[in-house]
């Protein structure tokens, strides 16, 4: 039985579609898996994130989860608790930097700038634009 015609071209079209949907998600696998070895220290970074949050999750009120819900809405639904996680990580760090007794909105934007890649300012800057949020403040932290 030989493959020929549509078929043929059936079978190839799938065999592509499948090995570029493997390569998406090894890559994606990938990186959860080298966010999940550990540093120097010994914990790795997916480590120190939930140490963070857990350290200062009593200084999260209802404003401030609405808020950080209201900042992800424009990360795809399947990657939103992910960007949650590493945006409410990086606030906890900066709470525990500063030693601050009272979670104010200028953390949760600091740590949403300096947690969201470079290549999402734009988009980030056009949220907080919806969001009547001047960024002028926290300029500084876009060029970090």
């Amino acid at each position: 039985m030989e493959l020929e015609g549509w078929f043929l071209w059936f079978i190839l079209f799938w065999v592509v579609v499948l090995v570029g949907l493997f390569a998406i998600g090894g890559y994606f696998m990938f990186r959860k898996f080298l966010k999940s070895m550990p540093k120097e220290d010994g914990l790795s970074d997916l480590n120190w994130e939930e140490y963070y949050v857990e350290k200062t999750i009593h200084l999260w009120g209802a404003e401030e989860k609405e808020l950080l819900n209201e900042l992800v809405q424009p990360v795809p639904d399947l990657f939103r608790p992910v960007a949650k996680q590493k945006i409410a990580g990086r606030i906890g760090e900066i709470l525990l930097e500063e030693k601050a007794k009272k979670m104010e909105m200028q953390h949760i934007i600091r740590g949403y700038i300096q947690a969201t890649p470079k290549r999402d300012h734009k988009f980030l800057r056009k949220k907080m634009a919806e969001l009547e949020i001047d960024v002028t403040p926290y300029e500084q932290y876009f060029e970090q």
